[in-house]
This record gives C-alpha cells, structure tokens and sequence, in this order.
C-alpha cells in the first residue's frame, strides 16, 4: 500500500468517528439507591461535576501541553481555537547584546501555526491544525475514551491523525497512538504519549516510520499560573538530531491561556515532533488558546 492510499485511508477512517459512538452498557440497579449515591447528595453532586465535560479543570486546563497533547475533554459541539508561535532566532547563537540587539529571536521571523477543534459526539473531538513549517495541514481526531474518577486511577485518549505537506498535497504522514494521564488533585498532571508515525523522513524519500513515547507534566504554582514541561525521545525507527524537549510558563485568564515557551525545535505536529529538536538550538515561542464552551 502506497503513502498516498494510506493517508486517503486514514482520513476517511479518522473523520468517520464523527457518525460511529459507542457507548458502554451502563447496568440498571433493581434496589433503591441509597443516601450516599441518591440524586441530590453530595456524592452525587461531585461525581456529577467530575463527569462535566464543560466544567474548568485546575490541573489540565488546555489540550496541550506545549506540542504534545493531553486528555482534556471537549464537550458536544464545544470548541477551541488555539494559535502557536514559533520563533526563529535561535537563543544559543551570539552574545547577550547580539540576542538583545534581535530582540532575542523576535526580529527573525516566526513560524506560525493555527488550530480549530470541535467536539463532534460526547468523548469525540476533531482538529485541523495548520502550520508554516512545510505548509502542513495535520487533521486528527481524539476519542476520550476513560476519565480519571473516585473508581478510576487514569484518564486515556486514543488517537489518530494524518498530515501533509505542501497544503496536504504530498509527503503524508499518518499516526496512531495514545495519551495517558493522571492528576494530583488540582495542582498537577502528568503525561505519557506514546505515538506511532509513518513516513518521518519523507523529506528525504525514504520510507520510515518513527516511534517515540512523550513524557509531560504540568504544575499549577498559583491560582492561574502554571510551569510546563515535555520531552519526546524516540524509542524506535527513524530519529534524526536530539529529541524535541520543551519548557514554558503560562497564565490562565478566564477562557484563555497564554504560554510561553522555550525548546528546541519548532515542530507542533506528531510527524514534527517525531523527527525532533535540533543540537544546540534554544526557540522562544507562545500559544495562546481560547475555549469556546
């Protein structure tokens, strides 16, 4: 099977989760419920909030952590727009007063990248993302598949995805995998992404796959403020360069979050990152989001 009829596969397959939704078997209790679940208790009430799809998350309050994705959910027909700034000035390069001179990287260009996700079914979300790196369109969707809960340690999202570049005309890339989560009340989240992509090293004609598994957190220091850290190492295939890393600061306001953040590399998407960050590299750049629900 060709690059090209994969990804016609995948994009047919990843947008058809928008008219299959499977629910689990949810069991009918005979008895009377008692006071501890009745409608109306405090159990009830907390179990109901959790269960929120449209209810503020302190510990995870964005649908990345810097590139890389997390488990928050997305509730019917909600959605999110989020904007990604990438810098090109590298920070590592020249003196002090050179990098003061260029504004540390903010007189040198920047690669820009937008997304727009909405939640098509309940735990069904999709996104199309654009970026200027190799003018990629990335289309992807994220089944929210378990929620963290008094009965459940974990929250886990299944994914699936396909890019392209050259406005999605050639060098396709498609991917498959997984973000697993787990909160520490409302201060902290921690991740692990494992990712499967096809086709990393098509900008050089060779057929490769890349396997990389990556690992994040967030920390909540203060009412709306947050550190933020990733890493991506590649575990197997194709793994050009270092791998991609990132830290950043961000503040929460209202509906928005602004981040900014330093790496070293410049790829938002899972073949991007797949390929990784650069030696010797440092980039300043932000996202900003904004919810819609």
């Amino acid at each position: 099977m060709t690059t090209r009829t994969l990804a016609r596969c995948l994009s047919i397959g990843l947008f058809s989760i928008a008219f299959v939704h499977v629910r689990p078997a949810q069991a009918q209790s005979a008895s009377t419920p008692s006071s501890a679940t009745a409608p109306g208790s405090s159990a009830s009430q907390s179990a109901t909030a959790t269960d929120d799809e449209g209810s503020l998350q302190l510990a995870e309050p964005d649908f990345r952590v810097v590139a890389l994705p997390t488990t928050l959910r997305l509730p019917l027909h909600g959605s999110n727009f989020q904007l990604t700034h990438r810098f090109n000035g590298n920070l590592r390069n020249g003196s002090f007063s050179q990098q003061a001179s260029n504004l540390f990287g903010l007189d040198q260009g920047a690669v820009v990248g937008i997304e727009y996700r909405f939640g098509i079914v309940r735990h069904v979300q999709a996104a199309v993302y654009r970026t200027a790196i190799d003018k990629t369109f990335q289309f992807y969707g994220k089944y929210d598949a378990v929620h963290q809960g008094t009965s459940t340690p974990l929250s886990i999202s299944a994914l699936a995805s396909i890019e392209g570049g050259n406005n999605f005309q050639d060098r396709y890339s498609p991917a498959l995998g997984a973000v697993v989560s787990r909160t520490v009340g409302d201060r902290f989240a921690m991740y692990a992404t494992p990712i499967w992509v096809h086709n990393t090293a098509a900008i050089l004609n060779i057929d490769r796959d890349t396997f990389f598994v990556g690992v994040g957190g967030r920390l909540r220091l203060r009412p709306t403020v947050y550190v933020v850290a990733e890493a991506s190492p590649r575990v197997a295939g194709y793994n050009p360069d270092k791998p991609a890393f990132d830290v950043a600061i961000e503040k929460r306001a209202g509906l928005h979050m602004f981040q900014l953040n330093f790496g070293n590399g410049q790829g938002t998407t899972f073949g991007q990152i797949a390929r990784g960050g650069f030696p010797h590299a440092l980039f300043m750049g932000f996202n900003l989001a904004r919810k819609f629900f």
